[in-house]
């Protein structure tokens, strides 16, 4: 969790929330009465407990409401309405960018309990409500021969709507695509707790909703598009004596034609702590890794793209390893999937950065990050999908003992290392609190002012999770 000094806090203008007191429990006691009360939680104890996300502290919720239907979130946005007091949705807290943690004293809606899940395999679709677990979507489909093929690192915890929230992605969204193409329809509730269904339609305002954070309404089902599985898989590791050489390896790779299913990245300091905590046999003194997967219908195919693939690293400076058989291949993949708790083990607290970059400009970036992570004095770590570009600088430290004014200027000068090779803030983490400062680097004035009317005709009252994405408007 970051400080207070790693996100802006304040509140929007166009809300003034209620301060504490007596009305606190008013709230709570009407929203037991409309719900019941194993659908509220209302103690201090229990409402500390919901203040925050995977990266950041936030302020303690005036109620939590675990909804179970659409009725209860309806009923839930209309009884805060009244009271004057924002609404946060949350699924399962595992957020990367501060979006589910509260900036101001309100309700947060927690959608674990809403986890229905359907499977229509004759027309290769989901119907999923947003506390479903990513990959039970993907359990539920493979009896049927198919499979949802966003896989973010979370997949096993995150839910489908804060996937959604985010836009979430993973290793196979270089060749499969994102959290967003593969949702056909959705429901949501607005800040006025009407209830709306949308499709992809010529204006998509669905594609609106998908990415904003639970800024612009409250998700509570979701259509999602199944896909077959590939027939075949082949997977190889590369290493590398310095992080430039991989990117350079990546980007020769997809010139050449390759279109890997995972393409993904980790430098030596990221390699060592996954190696610390699982002992895979990583390479210790390789300078970067790349994790590679080929795949396709079509055995020829595959091996030609894993040719490819070898011959570019091999030129960049590379060696390559195959894996021999689906437990190598596992393996290594677990490694990839550890990087999160591995880095919990060396430091308390991370900043994580999501940066996206054209990969031709990869080899450039990642080497601008190394140097400015080794002229910080800080410790800092980079992996990836960097197939298509998509960096996770982070930052890891003790707040006890460095200073959270140098995490944050640190993350500052890498978000304009983005913003300078033509890239952008974020590729599927989201904006949050963590990024909000840097927003008037990346977005021109004409820009935020057309975000900004966006958000007030969706929620002209500035409660939908306040705080986040925009910073304040200039005027204010």
């Amino acid at each position: 969790m970051t400080t207070e000094k790693l996100a802006l806090t304040t509140t929007s203008p166009a809300r003034k929330p209620r301060s504490g007191g007596g009305g606190d429990n008013a709230l709570a006691a009407e929203l037991t009465r409309l719900l019941g009360p194993r659908k509220v939680l209302s103690s201090l104890a229990e409402r500390l407990s919901y203040r925050f996300d995977a990266i950041q502290f936030g302020v303690t919720p005036l109620a939590v409401v675990l909804p179970e239907s659409t009725e209860d979130v309806i009923a839930t946005v209309k009884a805060a309405r009244r009271a004057g007091v924002s609404i946060v949705g949350r699924g399962a807290a595992s957020g990367l960018s501060g979006g589910a943690a509260p900036m101001q004293p309100g309700v947060v809606v927690s959608f674990t309990r809403m986890s229905k899940l359907e499977i229509f395999p004759e027309r290769r679709e989901a119907v999923a409500q947003p506390g479903v677990i990513t990959l039970a979507v993907t359990d539920a489909a493979r009896p049927h021969g198919l499979i949802y093929p966003p896989d973010p690192a979370s997949l096993r915890t995150s839910t489908i709507g804060g996937n959604l929230g985010e836009n979430a992605g993973g290793p196979l969204c270089f060749k499969y695509g994102v959290t967003g193409d593969y949702v056909t329809a959705l429901d949501f509730v607005d800040a006025e707790g009407e209830l709306h269904t949308l499709t992809r339609d010529a204006y998509d305002l669905a594609g609106l909703l998908i990415g904003s954070e639970g800024t612009l309404g409250l998700i509570t089902s979701a259509t999602l598009r199944l896909t077959p599985p590939p027939k075949f898989t082949r997977t190889l590791m590369a290493h590398f004596a310095e992080v430039g050489q991989a990117a350079e390896a990546v980007s020769a790779a997809i010139a050449a034609g390759a279109v890997p299913g995972k393409l993904e990245f980790m430098d030596q300091a990221c390699t060592n702590a996954v190696e610390d905590y699982l002992h895979l046999g990583l390479p210790r003194d390789a300078g970067a890794v790349l994790l590679v997967d080929t795949d396709g219908d079509d055995l020829d195919t595959v091996e030609e793209e894993r040719a490819l693939v070898e011959a570019a690293c091999l030129e960049a400076g590379g060696v390559v390893r195959r894996a021999e058989g689906e437990a190598e291949a596992a393996a290594l993949w677990q490694a990839r999937r550890s990087v999160s708790p591995a880095l919990g083990r060396i430091r308390p607290q991370r900043m994580n950065e999501d940066i996206v970059v054209p990969r031709s400009v990869l080899p450039e970036v990642v080497r601008q990050i190394r140097a400015l992570g080794d002229a910080s004095g800080l410790k800092l770590v980079q992996f990836g999908h960097i197939g298509d570009g998509n960096l996770h600088p982070n930052i890891l430290f003790d707040p006890r003992t460095e200073s959270t004014e140098a995490v944050h200027t640190l993350a500052h000068e890498i978000a304009l290392v983005a913003i300078r090779h033509g890239g952008v803030l974020s590729g599927e983490h989201g904006i949050g609190t963590m990024k909000r400062d840097f927003m008037r680097d990346a977005v021109d004035p004409e820009t935020m002012t057309a975000l900004w009317n966006v958000k007030r005709a969706l929620d002209p009252s500035g409660a939908l999770n306040p705080g986040k994405i925009l910073p304040e408007e200039p005027h204010a």
